[in-house]
């Protein structure tokens, strides 16, 4: 698939926590606990506003929303930053949009102040892939932890100086 140029946006709309689900379903990679927990963050958005903590960030292409990035400060930290979560509806995926997510994202949180971003991820086989994205758009492996999510699911955790 070629390179798409989506449209981009950080105003959080009404319908986005259904975009959101079915950005995050269509992907395969996640349970439904997390899922639900995805579209807790853009409900928690549109209730509570910047307070909320959260930050997103849309591509939405063809008039439908096609991929998101969801990040916030971490409390207690000077200038670090958690990407929470970024997907892309499969669909989509291999077009570019989740690299140029990541980059606009990088760029918001610089903008508000950032200086770090840590990003943690499975170590289940199906999450190869998605570890060597981060490694590739230069986030270092800074810790894996053993057994995190469950026997034989490591949490890895990458960082990136902006």
């Amino acid at each position: 698939m070629q390179t798409l140029s989506p449209e981009w946006r950080n105003a959080v709309h009404p319908e986005d926590p259904e975009h959101v689900r079915e950005i995050v379903s269509s992907t395969g990679f996640f349970s439904q606990d997390e899922i639900d927990i995805a579209v807790e963050l853009v409900t928690e958005r549109l209730e509570k506003g910047i307070e909320s903590g959260y930050h997103f960030i849309f591509a939405e292409a063809a008039g439908k929303t096609v991929g998101y990035a969801c990040f916030g400060p971490i409390p207690a930290t000077q200038k670090n930053y958690d990407l929470y979560w970024i997907a892309v509806q499969n669909d989509y995926r291999g077009a570019g949009i989740g690299k140029q997510l990541l980059n606009i994202s990088e760029e918001a949180i610089y903008q508000l102040g950032g200086a770090r971003v840590y990003i943690e991820t499975s170590g289940r086989d199906q999450y190869v892939s998605t570890r060597a994205f981060y490694l590739r758009c230069a986030y270092m492996e800074d810790a894996v932890l053993d057994d995190f999510y469950a026997p034989g699911d490591a949490k890895y955790i990458y960082v990136k100086k902006i």
